[in-house]
């Protein structure tokens, strides 16, 4: 067998997909590959096999060697985001009804006035001013405390724990972070059940049948799980629109495209190109694309190859406000599609229709390769966001 390949994350910009991962892509479906902390996987970019596999159950987020090596950062993002719960089914359907439409209605009063206040501080200043800081690391937080019932003063003590949480460069500020998170969960599930409100973590806690050790899974995931992934998506998202005049005069003339507009920048936005991939365990032996796969062989899906597929997305690389994402695995596929992504879809929608409406003329106010993607965490996101109006 021939030596694995590094994988490639070097990318001349924030907004190209990495050259040497379109190499490999153009190569075939499957590679073998080494993480940089040494750990051999197989890098899955085909658009019609990382679909499949992300909803084939021979493929497990949990190791079935317990003995063997780990992937810091891609462990780390399964033990996150996916080892709260062992029964997978039961937990998404109790999470579910908590995303329904009607839910989402009745929150986007609320994201609205966030948003506008946000935006009302950020005309007060003079530009440039970083609209990541202004916007995308406020807003998330403020929405999920709302939702799930968190005391607004508790705010910041939750967003650096999970900022600490998905620190990957750290592993003993990751272990704190992910202490105290879950540390607050768990009294905070307690005065939920003692004083429930109208709230998601309520409604949770009043499921029949449901455990304490349950209920503080599922909060401690919403709370991570909703907070960073919608930070660096509404960074990636509006960086995308503002460094193309012609589609950002698209949605200056026909604000109905924003819907359209989120779906393809959250296509081709690459929060965590570092990451590899969803991490996954071969819990059986099969082949992919000719190539087998042995039970227990540590296999990487990358959804940002996938979407950057041009045998399913024409110019891939090319944001177009128009185009049909249907295909697109933003937000996973089938039984492991994000059960949040209403929530952050709403979110970028929210933003992209009052950044049109109160600043049309709003420009990124340095040039796009020197701005840089966040290494350190799980999430990825940019480092920041300076724009001008």
């Amino acid at each position: 067998m021939s030596t694995p390949a590094q994988l490639p994350f070097e990318q001349e910009n924030v907004l190209q997909l990495a050259p040497g991962l379109r190499t490999l892509q153009s190569g075939g479906a499957v590679h073998r590959v080494r993480t940089p902390e040494g750990v051999e996987a197989w890098l899955v970019t085909g658009h019609a096999w990382v679909r499949q596999l992300l909803d084939d159950d021979r493929l497990s987020r949990s190791n079935p060697d317990p003995d063997a090596p780990k992937d810091g950062g891609s462990a780390l993002l399964a033990s996150l985001l996916g080892g709260f719960a062992t029964d997978q089914a039961r937990m998404r359907a109790l999470l579910e009804p908590h995303f329904a439409p009607e839910r989402m209605a009745e929150l986007r009063p609320y994201v609205e006035k966030q948003t506008g206040q946000l935006l009302d501080e950020l005309a007060g200043r003079r530009p440039p001013v970083d609209l990541r800081q202004a916007v995308a690391l406020s807003l998330p937080i403020l929405v999920m405390c709302e939702w799930l019932g968190v005391p607004q003063e508790d705010k910041d003590r939750f967003g650096g724990w999970t900022r600490d949480a998905a620190n990957i460069g750290d592993p003993v500020r990751s272990k704190q972070g992910l202490g105290g998170l879950f540390g607050y969960c768990r009294e905070l599930v307690a005065e939920k059940r003692r004083n429930p409100g109208d709230d998601a973590i309520s409604r949770i806690c009043a499921t029949e049948g449901i455990t304490d050790d349950e209920v503080l899974g599922l909060t401690a995931l919403l709370l991570f799980g909703g907070y960073e992934t919608t930070v660096a998506r509404i960074g990636t998202s509006v960086l995308l629109l503002l460094s193309d005049q012609e589609q950002w005069q698209a949605l200056l003339d026909d604000p109905s495209l924003i819907p359209g507009a989120v779906e393809e920048t959250l296509r081709r936005s690459m929060p965590n190109p570092h990451n590899g991939g969803m991490p996954r365990y071969a819990v059986a032996d099969f082949e992919i694309d000719g190539v087998t796969i042995r039970t227990g062989d540590f296999v990487l899906l990358n959804i940002i190859a996938a979407n950057h597929d041009e045998a399913v997305f024409a110019d891939p690389d090319r944001v177009d406000v128009t185009r049909d994402t249907a295909a697109s695995l933003a937000f996973g596929y089938g039984a492991h599609h994000c059960v949040g992504a209403a929530l952050a879809r709403m979110q970028v929608q929210v933003v992209l229709t009052q950044l049109v409406a109160r600043f049309p003329t709003m420009r990124p106010a340095v040039g796009v390769e020197e701005l840089g993607l966040r290494h350190d965490t799980v999430i990825g996101g940019l480092v920041q966001l300076p724009v001008r109006w």
